[in-house]
């Protein structure tokens, strides 16, 4: 059986508890009633000839390869698209249907190219498999005129390659498109014999609607469509499942190899996070772990402004041991620290944490979801007890009405954006709260019902006057509140929302949002049946973000919409591992599961376990190591995968801190930002070169596994293990899943976990305990974790970043599609032939005040600095309001932010800042600058 066109049967078992018996070729077979005939002969082991139909579409019916006989009835139906029913006696083997099935196979054939041998589906193409099914063995004749044969290729796409001469026109490439992604980028045109595939209007694939998703590419039974890796290196051989390492989704993957050589990422059927899907990244953008510029030998300099120098792995691990001794012994030792990934394994991200609290001594650890969703772990665990989302991604097909808030699904999590549109086209509602109008609020057969574009920095405030509808209007399910709930915080919130200066028509002004349209989406959210709450870094990435979160959580409690399917709170985390960083203890005040370092009885069980007296006292979070360091008590930094100068706010007083640093040690694949102020680099490992696990946003944990060798000689959890004992703390671990051992003996929600159950289940979601032994899909089923739900009156409180005469615009941040977080990864692939730069959104209304056309290069100017890039004249964004991507290191958006955070947690308001934006030159003089060391970066990279 070929590695990717798995075995499919038309439409999937039916979920009727209604059972039909029929026979088929003279055996009895009992399936639920609506099942296909195609299917049921599959679960008696009978495989029926076919070519349009795949369990990835709906059945089709035209290819005509999958006809059968029914005693009684005249003609011959197709299989994929034709009902059991009781009794019916079935044939799908008769000479009549083996002529039929071979003069169709005949027809396909004779226009089809004769390059069997040499054609890249070689051994990997449905439409040979049937040929050899239905016996063909010549062709007895061709089309004397006009054939296909002659057809241009279109290698528009970086990835994949249309043969349209190969094409049979079953239309499965068109259905992937519209019914698994929901972008309708693909269409028949022509008519008879001139029907043919088409992106668009006579596009290429390249300049169409497609996005990239390879979904077209995975449906199609021949080699119209061929990934390009497959023409170049041949058909894969052997396989691995393991899962993505871009965004929070978490696709499950089978990367197929050729030898240690990856040919093709597949999206695994039995992926429980993606079903069968992918995106553009997951499915096609893992060229960088290949990439020229990739850093595979460790090295050291004794200051930034030296030259590195390559040094052999104990030469660069004793290097920075001995630094990391030297600055305690000086300044003490708390002086260090260190910042885990969510971008590296749940075993890799809790060695670094132990490393710091036992090897260290202090609790100086903090992870990039300090900037991204820490208001997410906090608001959460004050309304319901636990610092996560409460639902499973299958849960939005029960969804009825769906609220997103500050997220972008189609760009930021797409797989997730296109099951979310696929249930929008079944009949559900959909509300969008966004300053931007992204591509969800219209898109092919989708259009929201509402779109609230609130000025950023009004969450608050447009949730409290959808509050103050739902409680003035008497919508509160209130026997769920009274039963799930603390009546009397309950109380207190609704007599604080029910103020008239809550209301939408006294909130307008101030929110931008039209009382019309606040009111009208309080009303259905509440009334509307089961309601979904998504949202994502515009919800967390303010000064308020915790009290927007909890705002979210008194919404979903009010209305009843917690603890059942299709409905809940639900976090679109950014990276693929930022939920298990936040489980494994990645928080200076925290260990794993979310419990305090104060906490005596859970401090002392780590002591018994790691052997070491532990700190009580939390440690330094990320914003505060940058202010120790300039003040000159906190000198040295272990970065393991985070590109904190490019990722983070107010990049002036990142770089000043680290510059005042006398060791900073960086593990990542390339000399990124961070890495321009780094003294020791260590060359780390992409997720094909190791073992591990990720979990996802809805709490999946899933395995991660090796599919080539490290390139640099060690996975990630090893550098960590080399620095341990070199620092004389040595932690012995033959493989990650001893290390997931120790998790799972040391955290409460992580007790049942294991590789072995990993193995045997797929995937399983936390909590995963003794009450929970295959893990927990919904969450606050009976009860809240924390018992009864709380109400938290959620005062809006405006943010100190203010708009003024000289800083007149709001500027907002988000991604896009082909690109991912600081573009790392995605911008040393071809996905940056999509998004070649990072661009400015401005409304016409600004642009025409400002003199500014479109393309032209604008200066971007906030209380903390300014950049320049390219203006893009959009009515996405209102007036008053510009947007722009943070991808690419040159644009540096993050020169701009300000250091503004959260009052909770510290998260950074990337989503808040009052610019004025004026015509330009072009780049400033610090991106010329840093031109400059990008081009030595890379040179050096080289050599």
């Amino acid at each position: 059986m070929s590695l990717v066109h798995e075995i499919d049967y038309g439409t999937p078992l039916s979920k009727s508890e209604k059972m039909v018996t029929l026979t088929i070729d003279g055996n009895e077979v009992t399936v639920p009633e609506g099942t296909s005939i195609m299917r049921a002969a599959m679960e008696m082991g009978t495989q029926i000839p076919k070519l349009c139909a795949t369990d990835m579409v709906d059945a089709w019916g035209s290819c005509r390869m999958c006809l059968v006989e029914i005693e009684g009835r005249n003609g011959t139906p197709a299989s994929c698209t034709t009902p059991v029913a009781p009794g019916i006696r079935v044939k799908t083997q008769t000479q009549r249907l083996a002529e039929i099935r071979k003069g169709v196979m005949e027809l396909y054939i004779s226009d089809h190219p004769l390059d069997c041998l040499t054609c890249a589906a070689n051994g990997d193409c449905e439409l040979q498999d049937m040929a050899g099914a239905v016996g063909l063995r010549e062709v007895r004749y061709g089309y004397e005129g006009d054939d296909h044969l002659g057809l241009e290729k279109d290698t528009s796409n970086p990835y994949f390659t249309f043969d349209t001469s190969k094409c049979i026109v079953c239309s499965r490439c068109v259905r992937a498109c519209e019914e698994v992604q929901g972008t309708f980028a693909l269409t028949i045109s022509g008519r008879g014999f001139d029907s043919r595939v088409s992106p668009g209007m006579d596009e290429n694939f390249f300049d169409s609607e497609c996005v990239s998703c390879g979904a077209c590419v995975q449906a199609c039974p021949t080699a119209t469509l061929t990934e390009n890796k497959v023409i170049e290196i041949g058909q894969p051989e052997h396989s691995v499942v393991t899962t993505c390492a871009y965004c929070g989704v978490g696709c499950a993957f089978k990367a197929e190899m050729r030898g240690e050589e990856l040919v093709r990422m597949v999206p695994y059927k039995d992926g429980k996070a993606n079903r069968g899907h992918s995106c553009i990244k997951g499915r096609f953008a893992w060229g960088y772990a290949t990439h020229k510029e990739r850093i595979l030998k460790p090295m050291v300099r004794a200051k930034i402004t030296d030259p590195w120098r390559e040094v052999s792995w104990e030469e660069a691990i004793g290097h920075a041991a001995s630094e990391f001794r030297r600055i305690q012994a000086k300044a003490g030792r708390t002086a260090i620290g260190g910042i885990t990934s969510s971008r590296c394994t749940n075993e890799e991200t809790y060695l670094v944490q132990k490393l710091i609290r036992a090897g260290f001594g202090n609790n100086n650890v903090d992870t990039c979801a300090r900037v991204c969703h820490s208001p997410t772990g906090y608001g959460l665990g004050q309304a319901f007890g636990t610092s996560a989302g409460t639902q499973d991604f299958d849960s939005v097909e029960e969804s009825d009405v769906v609220i997103i808030i500050g997220a972008n699904p189609t760009d930021g999590h797409p797989v997730f954006g296109s099951r979310l549109k696929k249930r929008l086209r079944e009949g559900a509602r959909l509300i969008v709260i966004d300053p931007r109008k992204t591509d969800i609020v219209r898109t092919p057969h989708v259009e929201a019902d509402y779109h609230l574009p609130l000025l950023p920095g009004t969450n608050v405030a447009v949730l409290t006057a959808l509050a103050h509808v739902i409680v003035t209007e008497g919508l509160v399910d209130e026997d769920f509140v009274r039963e799930r709930c603390d009546w009397d915080d309950f109380q207190e919130w609704a007599s604080f929302v029910a103020e008239p200066r809550h209301a939408p028509e006294a909130t307008a002004a101030m929110t931008g949002v039209p009382a019309e349209l606040v009111r009208g989406a309080a009303r259905l959210y509440a009334t509307g049946g089961n309601g979904a709450i998504y949202y994502g870094l515009g919800v967390t990435e303010h000064s308020q973000g915790s009290t927007t979160v909890m705002a979210i959580a008194n919404l979903a409690m009010a209305t009843g919409n917690i603890g059942r399917r299709g409905v809940g709170v639900n976090p679109l985390r950014g990276q693929n591992n930022v939920q298990g960083s936040c489980d494994m203890g990645s928080f200076p005040h925290e260990f794993t599961g979310y419990r305090h370092v104060a906490t005596d009885a859970v401090r002392s069980t780590f002591e018994s376990l790691w052997g070491v007296t532990l700190d009580k006292e939390p440690g330094l979070r990320i914003p505060n190591m940058f202010d120790a360091a300039i003040d000159g008590t906190f000198l040295g930094l272990y970065v393991q995968g985070e590109d904190i100068v490019q990722s983070d706010p107010d990049t002036k007083h990142v770089t000043a801190g680290l510059s005042a640093m006398e060791c900073v040690v960086v593990q990542d694949l390339f000399l990124n930002e961070t890495a321009n102020y780094a003294h020791v680099f260590l060359p780390g490992s992409t997720f094909l070169e190791k073992d591990g696990t990720f979990t996802n946003a809805e709490r999946r944990i899933q395995r991660v596994r090796k599919v080539m060798a490290p390139k640099s000689g060690y996975a990630d959890w090893e550098i960590t293990l080399l620095l341990a004992k070199a620092l004389g703390y040595e932690m012995a671990y033959s493989h990650p899943s001893e290390i997931m051992d120790e998790i799972a003996k040391m955290t409460p929600t992580f007790t049942g976990v294991s590789y072995a159950k990993l193995e045997e289940m797929g995937s399983v979601q936390w909590p995963c305990n003794e009450k929970a032994p295959e893990g927990t899909p919904v969450m606050h089923i009976d009860q809240f974790v924390r018992g009864k739900g709380r109400f938290v009156v959620t005062e809006y409180i405006p943010t100190d970043e203010r708009t003024g005469p000289r800083y007149p615009l709001l500027l907002t941040t988000g991604r896009i599609l082909s690109q991912y977080n600081v573009g790392a990864q995605t911008r040393r692939t071809e996905n940056s032939m999509w998004h070649e730069e990072d661009v400015l959104e401005i409304h016409p209304h600004d642009a025409e005040q400002r003199g500014i056309r479109d393309g032209d290069w604008v200066r971007l100017e906030s209380r903390s600095g300014s950049t320049s890039l390219r203006a893009t004249i959009s009515e996405r964004v209102a007036p008053g309001v510009i947007y722009t991507t943070f991808h690419h290191p040159a644009t540096q958006a993050n020169v701009i932010t300000t250091d503004y955070s959260d009052w909770a947690t510290n998260c950074p308001e990337y989503k808040v800042t009052a610019v004025q934006v004026m015509p330009s030159n072009g780049p400033t003089e610090w991106q010329e600058e840093y031109e400059a060391l990008a081009r030595n970066a890379r040179r050096i990279a080289a050599e």
